[in-house]
């Protein structure tokens, strides 16, 4: 499986990376959303996109707008990560099409029991 992490902050890509590699993902990182866009073009998909909000060039909501606007993408599994707890933004997110959303600061804990809400590990 692929893991694609979208953060502007090189500590939480590694934070992030090494909560879902040992998980068996293979990791690649974006710094935002441009960045993370191009990277889906280049192939594979991931089965898993770990999403920031506030990233310059490209937000992390625009980012999710992108990617569930292309029929392509429709299997990727997408994770808000951010500092954004606005229940608004919550609310935007998901019906955005955002599949869960996890408030920083967060526990590796928290990231598996979303990542096992999603199908995507059996790990507790």
């Amino acid at each position: 499986m692929k893991a694609l992490i979208v953060d502007d902050s090189r500590a939480m890509r590694t934070i992030l990376g090494n909560i879902v590699g040992p998980l068996g993902f293979d990791v690649v990182t974006a710094v935002h959303g441009r960045d993370a866009l191009d990277k889906l073009g280049e192939g594979p998909l991931p089965d898993l996109m770990l999403v920031d909000w506030n990233m310059p060039e490209m937000n992390g909501f625009e980012l999710l707008q992108n990617v569930r606007a292309q029929a392509a993408y429709a299997e990727i599994k997408i994770v808000m990560v951010t500092t954004e707890t606005e229940m608004d933004h919550v609310a935007s997110a998901l019906e955005a099409g955002a599949n869960e959303y996890v408030m920083k600061p967060f526990t590796s804990d928290v990231i598996l029991d979303k990542l096992n809400l999603l199908g995507l590990t059996s790990s507790a």
